[in-house]
């Protein structure tokens, strides 16, 4: 049984014309019944699925891949490994096998690898958030599947850049691996004290879906030391 010590919630939030992919239909809410006509409160949502912190599956970037509901649910949580890029990339730069290889002796096999840019504090509708984050290159990603990750998580808008040649080859490396992608992460400052932590990221049950929002969190478990002292 797992003895949590603290949570974190990493998930950003969904609200009515949040920030999202931009080439997407913003993000829609309104009630649909309210406590004083109706006698309780219930709201409608209209959304990309690949809006706020979500999941990638294969299907995303492959018809033959497998959508988010064929996943086994136990997929979705494990140990992760947090690898803290702020201030070691410039904006819209690549991050490499180079950037990855410091935290190598901690990414093992079905590890979950969670990248922190410092995009997440940045949210917002500006150009430089919308177009310019530090994104998994290919050389990044095949570095990834060559460790036999499970997941790999990142806190911008998505696991690939923006711009034109760079978004594509990081979902083409690691989704037909079987590697899911959980975008647009918020991690908390106290968070980066460690390198480690169990995290969990539960996407909705969308059946045919290429993804789907998720509810990410970080926990810290009983007897684990603060790692700040060892960080690359």
């Amino acid at each position: 049984m797992l003895q949590i010590k603290k949570v974190f919630d990493l998930s950003q939030p969904v609200y009515d014309k949040c920030p999202g992919w931009q080439t997407y239909e913003m993000t829609s809410m309104r009630y649909e019944a309210i406590y004083p006509k109706d006698g309780f409160n219930a709201e409608r949502i209209s959304m990309n699925a690949h809006t706020g912190t979500h999941l990638d599956a294969p299907f995303h970037f492959n018809p033959e891949g497998i959508t988010i509901d064929q996943i086994p649910v136990e997929r979705f949580q494990g140990q992760a490994v947090l690898v803290n890029l702020d201030g070691k990339t410039q904006d819209k730069e690549g991050i490499s096998a180079e950037h990855l290889k410091p935290y190598e002796n901690l990414i093992e096999k079905d590890s979950i690898v969670v990248l922190y840019t410092g995009w997440c504090r940045l949210r917002g509708f500006t150009e430089r958030y919308y177009h310019d984050w530090p994104y998994l290159s290919q050389d990044g990603a095949q570095w990834l599947r060559d460790k036999q990750v499970k997941g790999v998580g990142i806190d911008a808008l998505s696991m690939g850049g923006w711009y034109e040649g760079t978004g594509r080859p990081c979902h083409e490396t690691l989704l037909p691996a079987g590697i899911w992608l959980l975008e647009e992460l918020d991690i908390p400052s106290e968070l980066l004290e460690y390198q480690t932590f169990y995290l969990s990221a539960y996407p909705i049950k969308l059946q045919g879906f290429s993804g789907a929002p998720a509810r990410a969190v970080g926990m810290i478990l009983e007897n684990r030391p603060l790692k700040s002292d060892a960080f690359p």
